[in-house]
């Protein structure tokens, strides 16, 4: 009987299903006939005419994109209320022909009973339905009666295992999954929170902090999107590895207008590969840094002694006083170094230009005698010399293989500290020099032929994007996904193939409307800096943990940790519960930081617990040792969830991770089955199985370091050692 009431309800849940999808591949089509009608359309050849044009076909493709991107899923839930109305919720808001809405977006108002509905708050909810789907099949319900004194229509389907669970105990694929189906209470308050300020999502390894992250930056973009449109969002995660790692969510959630990046390559045209110690991160990372940036940008900006000059025929002198008023109207300016040079020089020129006029008696403009000045090589030198155009990067290299010039700029810094981040010209760069580059890029701006050319292109970009704006505002286009500023970079023919976030990330002035941090417990004040810079708007959402803080010291609160972001702080919000980690690990992992001196701060409960979760292995040290234990745990996995599903993740300090690669074979893409990473490339990832290589070279390195690398598996964890485990590990 239970069969048959399943089948039932299965067949009509698919008959939605398939509406549903029938609605949206409706749209899509009808998106991008919009779309090509557009671009085939003989529109008048002015500007105004093209611009529209290209208005309309820009709407329309990047509509098709975003419904493009939602495959699986598209239906996952259902409320039936009190008042016999029934809701359905999915990905997305669909209305079907006749303009009836049938389906929900998980984002909107009346979605919001799906997530927080509960037996003794039901808010008018009677039953609470999770629609399983593989592609576009429905493979299970599953319900949740809340409200015993009405009936809901239909059949109720109890399974057992709720949506959650199921979810939890599915294999890894080297990407993370969405949770939109799966939100719990506390994560959607979260997510739906207002933007205003800083907020903190304290969470320990496992609570689903990154997944609200950017669930909470799709709602964002979704509620504020006349805010958020062309702005974007920027998220900053802690490595390439782990930005692959989360690239599908918010596309499969409908969502593109979203920047991500690492602190390492937040800077156009840099790009961090070389690895700063511990010390050496530290001591990059201070404020003080501001300071020194300011000096060493000013060390540019020397007044000389008179300075006689032959120009032509001519004898004249570049006076001491001319140079230092000139400096003077420069520094009054406001302008960067790079682009107050040209101000400047004029100033000096000018001086020249009246000596000049004057040796010869007569009345000539004094523009008339700057092609003579521009023409001598010993002036410009000698104007040069007095406020000298340079790059970020030739001031960053000066200051760390110029032992005397960063003494004079750095007397913040110990006669060590500067020795510990000494190096030679040509140096790989670390991400700690990233915010100091950023530092000076802000003081120095461009050097001046590329200040004079960008100067013209801004010019030419604001009449478009005015143009832009015009014809957006006269087809009632200003609430899509295209903005005046997108338009005009199109129809400049600099943003054609280019998405948003291919434009902010060349940009490094771009205005960011939301900011997500990842891992935000181990950036630096420095760091910080840098990202209050490119969010004006003071709108962050900040994860982390300080219980996996590698970074030196450890930090109480998040107050020690945020540096001059705590000025933007609005509160912070703790996830207690850990859906990823099994009971059996997660208490061995806070018992090893008891053990270890270094209580979590943040206790955590494992929501679920499995059989057989841990295991070790006693080695002679061998590399053949350690294949035989990953061979092992491979077949393992492979009877649990099938031959080529799931990931396994070697996880070793960085001292060991070359001579292991060389030795096995592994490498680090999350693609590949099983993968070799250091514990700070895992921070936000997860596997079903870890095999922990010499943990006591993980603990060397930082307490933080172990607690990462313990609590990444869903399923098993197998410390390998050759030396005596702690005690928390026996």
């Amino acid at each position: 009987m239970q069969s048959d009431a399943l089948n039932e309800e299965l067949r009509k849940e698919q008959d939605f299903v398939d509406t549903a999808y029938e609605v949206l591949d409706e749209l899509r089509k009808r998106y991008r006939e919009h779309q090509r009608t557009a671009e085939a359309s003989k529109w008048r050849n002015t500007p105004q005419a093209l611009t529209e044009r290209d208005a309309f076909a820009a709407h329309w493709g990047d509509e098709a994109s975003r419904l493009e991107s939602i495959v699986d899923g598209l239906v996952f839930g259902r409320i039936d209320n009190t008042d016999d109305s029934t809701h359905y919720i999915g990905r997305i808001g669909l209305r079907d022909q006749g303009g009836d809405q049938i389906l929900i977006d998980w984002r909107a108002p009346a979605s919001r009973p799906f997530y927080q509905a509960t037996g003794a708050n039901p808010q008018d909810v009677v039953r609470r339905r999770h629609i399983r789907t593989r592609g576009r099949a429905v493979i299970g319900v599953e319900d949740e009666l809340l409200n015993t004194d009405s009936k809901p229509d239909g059949k109720l389907v109890f399974q057992g295992e709720g949506a959650l669970m199921q979810a939890l105990s599915e294999a890894r694929d080297g990407q993370m999954s969405d949770i939109v189906s799966t939100i719990q209470a506390e994560q959607d308050a979260i997510i739906r929170r207002g933007s205003d300020g800083l907020l903190v999502i304290q969470g320990g390894p496992g609570t689903g902090k990154t997944a609200v992250a950017l669930h909470r930056a799709a709602y964002l973009l979704y509620a504020e999107r006349a805010r958020l449109e062309s702005s974007g969002v920027l998220i900053v995660g802690p490595s390439n590895i782990f930005l692959r790692y989360i690239d599908q969510v918010l596309p499969s959630l409908g969502e593109n207008g979203v920047v991500s990046t690492t602190i390492g390559r937040l800077l156009p045209g840099y790009s961090a590969i070389a690895q700063d110690s511990s010390q050496a991160r530290e001591i990059k990372g201070r404020m003080a840094w501001v300071d020194i940036a300011k000096r060493a940008v000013r060390s540019f900006e020397r007044v000389p002694n008179d300075t006689p000059l032959s120009i032509a025929s001519y004898r004249v002198t570049l006076r001491s006083e001319t140079v230092k008023a000139a400096r003077a109207s420069a520094r009054r300016s406001g302008k960067p170094h790079n682009e107050a040079w040209e101000g400047f020089a004029l100033e000096l020129m000018d001086d020249l230009a009246r000596q000049m006029n004057e040796q010869v008696g007569a009345s000539e403009h004094l523009s008339w005698y700057h092609d003579y000045i521009r023409g001598s090589k010993e002036a410009r030198r000698a104007i040069n010399l007095a406020w000298l155009p340079v790059s970020a990067l030739q001031v960053l290299e000066k200051l760390y293989a110029n032992e005397t010039f960063l003494e004079q700029m750095a007397p913040e810094l110990t006669e060590s500290e500067r020795a510990t981040i000494r190096r030679l010209r040509g140096s790989a760069l670390t991400e700690s020099d990233i915010p100091i580059l950023d530092e000076l890029e802000e003081l120095l701006g461009a050097l001046p032929s590329a200040s004079a050319s960008a100067n013209a292109r801004e010019q030419a970009r604001k009449r478009e994007i005015d143009a832009a704006g015009e014809a957006i505002a006269a087809m009632g286009l200003g609430h899509g996904m295209v903005s005046a500023s997108m338009l005009a970079e199109r129809a400049a023919g600099e943003g054609s193939d280019l998405t948003l976030s291919q434009r902010a990330l060349r940009d490094r002035t771009w205005a960011y409307g939301h900011v997500i941090v990842d891992e935000a417990q181990e950036l630096s004040p420095l760091a910080w800096n840098s990202l209050l810079r490119r969010c004006p708007s003071r709108s962050f959402t900040v994860t982390g943990d300080l219980d996996q803080r590698s970074s030196a010291g450890r930090a109480k609160s998040w107050s020690d940790v945020l540096g001059p972001a705590m000025r933007a702080y609005q509160g912070e919000e703790i996830l207690t519960v850990s859906y990823r980690t099994p009971a059996a690990i997660l208490d061995r992992a806070n018992a090893l930081m008891d053990e270890l001196g270094t209580p979590a701060h943040y206790p955590l409960v494992a929501a679920r617990d499995v059989v057989d979760a841990y295991a070790k292995t006693t080695t002679g040290g061998s590399v053949q040792e350690l294949q035989a234990v990953v061979k092992a745990e491979d077949a393992m996995l492979s009877k649990r969830v099938g031959a080529g599903n799931g990931r396994i993740a070697v996880i070793a300090s960085p001292t060991s991770i070359r001579h292991l690669r060389e030795a096995c074979g592994w490498g680090s893409s999350l693609d590949e089955r099983i993968c070799l990473i250091t514990p700070v490339e895992s921070k936000g990832l997860e596997f079903d199985t870890v095999i922990l290589w010499e943990p006591d070279e993980i603990i060397a390195d930082s307490p933080g370091d172990i607690y990462v690398a313990l609590t990444r598996p869903t399923y098993r964890l197998h410390a390998v050692s050759s030396s005596p485990l702690p005690n928390a590990l026996v």
